[in-house]
């Protein structure tokens, strides 16, 4: 793979219908992280929420600015004094890709099917735990009934399915039939597990079709492959790059790059007793982590800046709060009460807290047996891979035998699930509302005795942030609920059950001869992995721009703003590359990074 990344032929085809003889425009995808799964009520990662986003429509969706709420399938809406009944005015005219309408009555089924099914809350059962009711009065008049008042309830982000297919399914925990029947731009026709997913651009979507005619997700197992497919004109758009990658494609005149703040932590979950939702124990995680003092020292023993230096090239930033700082209004920093990172520190809190060292330097639980702790990685990883030897050496040194594992995305979310590992590689896309990402802390969210009905991320199951978390959730003054998501991010710091690594950057790149360009979230953001439909939905062909802008409201101003086109504009030009003529072929060398295996090999010669 490295070979090709040097010596692919630098001339991309001048478009991605042109290079296969399709009449079709397709916008080909690249993707580096396995579909978990295309049910959108126990769909969790990356890739499957972003393939779900553009198939199905929300009741509101954040806008392509700044992610401010604005109507989608609900038009309008208005609330209650006492904040507890919220009433939704369902768009008219919209209709499923089938051609039925879309009405009241698909929320309302689709709300409560998650109220009265286990499994069917998977995914995003915190945005309904406090709903006493829904009904659809009319066709489209949808009324919500809360126990409390909820500060979420233009943040629910729940995909809404429709009635007269999903009534019709049995076990909501199974994958469903294809084509997928959508609101969204486009719906889901083909689904190959590891290897792609096909979406067809929704005929009757009601902000009009896309310019695109299909959008394919392919599977690639790292990010070396797919870099190598976008080069070779396989693939169009390509995320989750590496320094070495990014830096190397910012040169080639064929390839637009796109480096924006991310809205992803990367984290180390720490297993501190994995329980049901019931409390009864799971999984096979070791008990010695039970021990806050164990936790804390190991989150003392973690190098952020090391990482952001080393493992994402500096295109990241330090760890600091649980909620990314995309996120200003609620970002938090642990300011004085900060462990600075700190081997001899973290040793000597150990021995005081009775673990001891033996013979060979690793350090015995309270019962005598060696501290010997497994990583779960993921097996194709990038970050997961030169993240893992700085960790397991630093551990080392305060006396703790790391096994490193890797394994695929798939098993390592099983895994995480079911509560069998001791320290895992993990991380999340932030959503605007900090409300999801808040809720996988809670002993609410953590699954049944048979891994299902739940996301948990680490197992933390504390009644003082649980408190704390209620009461954001029905706290309506903004400065208010800020300071509390602040008071819970301090309780996750102090009782360790993760270790935030650090912010990495969303890396991007696309073929330009094939694409204008696509709209950004927020303004100069993403491509991909938005926190809506944008991107895909906006994908512009060569010469079918301007690139839209979608703004106040979703309406098209095909104004260039928040695209990238005007984000390439701002960053200039690259030079770093040499290009030499060999028989007739474009050579590419990539200077500062000359080969990426040479690259990496000196990643690992640093860190010994």
């Amino acid at each position: 793979m490295a070979s090709a990344l040097i010596t692919g032929p630098v001339v991309l085809p001048a478009a991605a219908t042109a290079a296969s003889g399709q009449s079709s425009k397709i916008l080909r995808i690249g993707v580096t992280q396995e579909v978990d799964s295309l049910n959108p009520f126990i769909s969790i990662t990356r890739t499957g929420t972003d393939i779900l986003r553009a198939n199905f429509d929300y009741l509101t969706v954040y806008s392509q600015d700044d992610y401010s709420v604005e109507p989608s399938l609900a038009e309008s809406w208005t609330t209650s004094d006492d904040k507890l009944t919220w009433t939704f005015k369902i768009r008219k005219g919209v209709k499923w890709s089938d051609g039925k309408p879309v009405t009241a009555k698909d929320p309302a089924f689709t709300f409560n099917k998650m109220l009265q099914d286990e499994t069917a809350r998977t995914a995003n059962g915190s945005y309904i735990a406090q709903f006493a009711s829904v009904k659809a009065t009319d066709d489209y008049t949808l009324v919500i009934k809360t126990k409390v008042p909820q500060s979420t309830m233009l943040a629910i982000d729940v995909p809404i399915v429709p009635e007269h297919v999903w009534s019709k399914v049995t076990d909501f925990g199974a994958e469903p039939q294809f084509p997928m029947v959508g609101s969204g731009p486009f719906y889901v026709t083909e689904f190959k597990e590891a290897q792609f997913t096909k979406m067809k651009a929704n005929p009757n979507y009601w902000r009009g079709k896309s310019k695109v005619d299909e959008v394919h997700f392919i599977y690639y197992r790292n990010s070396d492959a797919a870099v190598t497919a976008l080069q070779s004109g396989q693939v169009d758009l390509v995320n989750r790059l590496t320094s070495t990658q990014f830096d190397a494609l910012k040169g080639l005149p064929n390839v637009a790059t796109n480096n924006a703040q991310n809205r992803r932590f990367n984290e180390i979950v720490i297993n501190p007793g994995a329980a049901a939702n019931d409390g009864t124990p799971i999984g096979n995680g070791n008990p010695a982590l039970k021990d806050v003092k164990l936790r804390q020292a190991i989150a003392q023993s973690i190098d952020s800046k090391t990482l952001v230096d080393k493992v994402w090239g500096g295109y990241a930033s330090e760890a600091a709060g649980y909620i990314p700082p995309a996120f200003k209004d609620y970002a938090w920093s642990p300011g004085d009460k900060k462990r600075t990172f700190d081997l001899d520190a973290a040793n000597k809190a150990l021995d005081a807290a009775g673990y001891k060292k033996g013979p060979d330097g690793i350090r015995t639980d309270k019962q005598g047996k060696p501290l010997n702790l497994r990583l779960l990685a993921h097996a194709e990883s990038v970050v997961d891979e030169n993240a893992g030897p700085f960790i397991k050496g630093w551990l080392k040194e305060i006396g703790l035998n790391i096994t490193i594992e890797p394994v695929s995305d798939t098993q390592v979310n099983e895994a995480t699930t079911r509560g069998e590992f001791d320290l895992a590689f993990s991380g999340w896309n932030a959503n605007p509302d900090p409300d999801y990402v808040l809720s996988l802390q809670t002993c609410a969210n953590r699954p049944n005795a048979q891994g299902k009905g739940g996301t948990p991320d680490s197992f933390f199951c504390d009644k003082t942030y649980d408190d704390l978390y209620k009461k954001q959730l029905s706290e309506l003054d903004p400065a208010k609920r800020a300071d509390i998501v602040k008071q819970m991010q301090a309780r996750l710091y102090d009782q360790a059950p993760l270790v935030i690594l650090g912010y990495d950057n969303a890396l991007e790149a696309y073929n330009k001869d094939a694409f204008e360009g696509f709209p950004l979230q927020p303004n100069k953001g993403v491509i991909m992995n938005q926190q809506g439909y944008w991107g895909y939905y906006g994908a512009t062909p060569k010469g079918e721009g301007p690139v839209p802008h979608f703004g106040e409201g979703g309406q098209n101003t095909a104004s260039g703003e928040g695209t990238t086109q005007a984000a390439a504009e701002d960053t200039g030009s690259n030079t770093g590359l040499i290009l030499g003529i060999i028989g007739g072929v474009v050579v590419i060398l990539l200077v500062g990074g000359l080969l990426l295996a040479r690259s990496r090999r000196k990643t690992a010669d640093d860190r010994e």
